[in-house]
């Protein structure tokens, strides 16, 4: 081999290790503000210049104007209105406290005579905050009897009913029940720190027994109602979908450090009723899926996983928001950097689909469509344009590689919400709905065992379906451990329908 060719190679060999170099810092840059920045999506930091691809009025905005100076910008205060205090307190009762004088101090200390009230004057309103406090209710069954037919040598004896328990041979009530799992899958409070919450109030409550309760009162009362709600759940045409993972100690042939997950199922924004069902499987298998939505013929909203693939039938349309994601990671530390312009124009794409979005809520499903034929497609076709010209000129290794690998690679899923008005842009409902068991997880870490994982998903099922559908989830949960336990549903399932979160009456009790 000649020295210029050896030169040539060597120079081929610096350049690729550049190039890994780079990749290598980006991947290092991206970590880090995933793990000590702010986990905000948000923006706004980037320069007019880059934000601006679609808006007329700031094209025409100077990206080089100076900085504002400090004295010209007004701090800002948050505007009050008379009335205000009132309106935030409209749904607490009130209680009038009157100040007035003693007795004994009730007279004119210049003449001695009697003071005589004459009006009074409003002056300020306090929160008062009333600690919860807990009382045993013992039943008692009241016997009666026929005077007659005992006298007649036919004795009748009746006994009074009694309400049916939630969970036999226990103490619990349904209030307290609800309660704790409201307190464990709402507010996020694992069972030890409630087990010292409930000392405070005089009551030894073991966390072992309030596991117990939550076992027991989901398998009985709240399972029925979550395989109710995925029966309607199939019968709807839009759905979105996703999975977190999950920690699951003692599950059968598997060690504890193996990754589980927790599967939701949700309701498409313009559906019928809003539901919202999870699920607990050891895996991330397209098989668990594919069970599941047995019998499902719609719009399925999800990120990118091939699992999805395995179910027949169904239109995938992808999360917009997840894309717009993975370009906001491409983004360097430093925004004013001139990489930071190509993943901005990206960002930009995505945003002024977003933007036009806002503007159709209101509309109806066939009106929707066709807006976005009118303003968003011209918006789609200038973003594939940007995508096949932005291909050739970055590392395919790099996260910007892979944030228009990734589009193109699903161009046609990415495109699928325009074929029918009530289809979503974005995956946000499930990734919303799943984002409280997410909050919860980090308290815990952890679940005891694959049926107490169960359990859980079937607590957060009610816990979010209640919410969706505009209810307090402690309310209903105790409606339903009140109201159910007794109703033959085993022999008649539709008397589940009176139970379910968009039932008048329930809508009539639990708000």
């Amino acid at each position: 081999m000649s020295a210029a060719d050896q030169v040539k190679g060597l120079e081929k060999r610096i350049n690729e290790l550049e190039l890994e170099n780079k990749r290598l810092h980006e991947t290092v840059e991206y970590l880090t503000r995933k793990l000590y920045g702010r986990s905000t999506e948000k923006t706004s930091s980037l320069s007019l210049g880059q934000m601006s691809l679609f808006d007329e009025a700031e094209t025409e905005a100077d990206p080089m104007a100076p900085e504002p100076d400090l004295k010209e910008v007004q701090s800002y205060r948050r505007k009050k209105f008379k009335g205000q205090r009132m309106e935030l307190l409209k749904d607490v009762p009130h209680d009038k406290r009157l100040c007035t004088l003693d007795e004994q101090d009730c007279f004119c200390e210049a003449c001695n005579t009697t003071l005589v009230s004459v009006g009074e004057e409003f002056v300020r309103t306090e929160i008062e905050f009333i600690p919860a406090k807990v009382r045993a209710i013992d039943y008692y069954r009241e016997t009666f009897e026929c005077r007659t037919c005992r006298k007649n040598g036919k004795p009748y004896m009746e006994k009074s009913p009694m309400p049916d328990p939630v969970i036999q041979h226990s103490m619990a009530s349904p209030s307290t029940v609800a309660w704790v799992m409201h307190q464990k899958f709402v507010n996020a409070l694992p069972l030890y720190r409630q087990e010292k919450e409930w000392q405070t109030l005089g009551v030894n409550l073991s966390r072992a027994t309030m596991a117990n309760w939550i076992l027991a009162a989901s398998r009985d009362w709240l399972m029925p109602l979550v395989e109710r709600m995925h029966q309607k759940l199939l019968k709807e045409n839009y759905m979105h979908a996703d999975e977190t993972t999950v920690q699951v100690m003692n599950e059968e042939g598997r060690k504890n450090t193996t990754d589980s997950y927790m599967w939701v199922y949700s309701s498409g924004q313009h559906g019928k009723h809003p539901i919202r069902i999870f699920e607990y499987q050891p895996g991330r298998s397209g098989k668990y899926p594919e069970k599941f939505l047995k019998g499902f013929k719609g719009y399925l909203h999800s990120d990118a996983y091939a699992g999805y693939k395995k179910v027949p039938g169904i239109t995938r349309c992808l999360c917009w928001t997840h894309l717009r994601r993975k370009f906001v990671d491409a983004l360097p530390k430093d925004v004013q950097n001139p990489e930071a312009t190509l993943p901005s124009q990206g960002i930009s794409f995505c945003n002024k689909l977003f933007e036009i979005e806002k503007t159709l809520e209101e509309l109806s499903s066939e009106q929707r469509k066709s807006e976005r034929l009118k303003r968003e497609k011209p918006v789609l076709e200038a973003f594939w344009a940007w995508v096949n010209s932005t291909r050739g000129k970055v590392l395919p290794k790099s996260k910007l590689g892979e944030a228009l690998n990734y589009a193109l690679n699903h161009k046609e899923e990415f495109m699928n919400y325009l074929k029918d008005g009530n289809c979503s842009i974005s995956n946000n409902l499930a990734e919303n709905s799943i984002r409280p068991f997410t909050i919860g997880r980090k308290n815990w870490l952890f679940r005891g065992s694959p049926k107490g994982a169960s359990a859980s998903a079937a607590v957060y099922s009610i816990i979010e379906s209640a919410k969706a559908n505009g209810l307090s989830p402690y309310k209903y949960l105790q409606f339903i451990f009140s109201e159910l336990p007794g109703v033959q549903f085993g022999q008649h399932p539709e008397f589940l329908e009176d139970y379910l979160p968009w039932s008048p009456e329930v809508q009539a009790a639990c708000k």
